[in-house]
């Protein structure tokens, strides 16, 4: 996947200047596919000159006008192509996975900081997640047919968020370790 496939993904649901896409990813499609701001401004660019995204200069009171994108016929033809390409397994690299191999030739108290470390933030990022959901989602049985995609990944996010958060406990139940004592 590129960050044009992304952008285009965000501007077929709404279309939005460079900053409020930049504020998109920050809060939401950033939770699985990272970019910089001015990664995105680059990009919004090039797919202007490519045509698959248009703008529209809107005037602003005491400030500059700012560049409204939205997604064109061509646009939403790489989308769709995009999403009818077979997606590879995707590659996993871990910093923590290979601290974790080599607990026995380390510093096992630093480890373990680390295990608790990342608990918390998977328990932070699923307590984030679990209240989207509920402001977002309150009655998941009555979700939207144009939002059924945000709510799958948003659903995901909770699962890998939960495994990690078991993944975590196992590690410290396994070194003999009270996780109770990290909270």
């Amino acid at each position: 996947m590129a960050l044009e496939h992304a952008i285009l993904v965000s501007l077929a649901e709404r279309s939005a200047s460079g900053y409020d896409l930049a504020r998109r990813f920050d809060a939401s499609i950033g939770n699985f596919w990272k970019a910089s701001h001015q990664q995105i401004y680059k990009v919004l660019a090039r797919m202007e000159a490519d045509e698959l995204v248009t703008s529209e200069a809107v005037a602003q009171e005491g400030r500059p006008d700012k560049k409204v994108y939205a997604i064109t016929a061509a646009g939403r033809s790489e989308l769709a192509a995009f999403t009818a390409t077979p997606t590879g397994p995707e590659v996993l690299r871990s910093d923590f996975a290979v601290k974790l191999r080599a607990l026995p030739f380390g510093d096992r108290d630093a480890i373990v900081a680390s295990v608790r470390r990342r608990r918390a933030d998977h328990a932070a990022q699923l307590a984030e997640y679990e209240a989207s959901a509920a402001r977002f989602y309150p009655d998941p049985e009555a979700v939207p047919a144009d939002h059924l995609g945000a709510w799958l990944v948003l659903r995901g996010g909770i699962r890998a968020e939960r495994g990690g958060l078991e993944w975590c406990d196992e590690i410290l139940q396994s070194l003999g370790e009270d996780r109770r004592a990290a909270r």
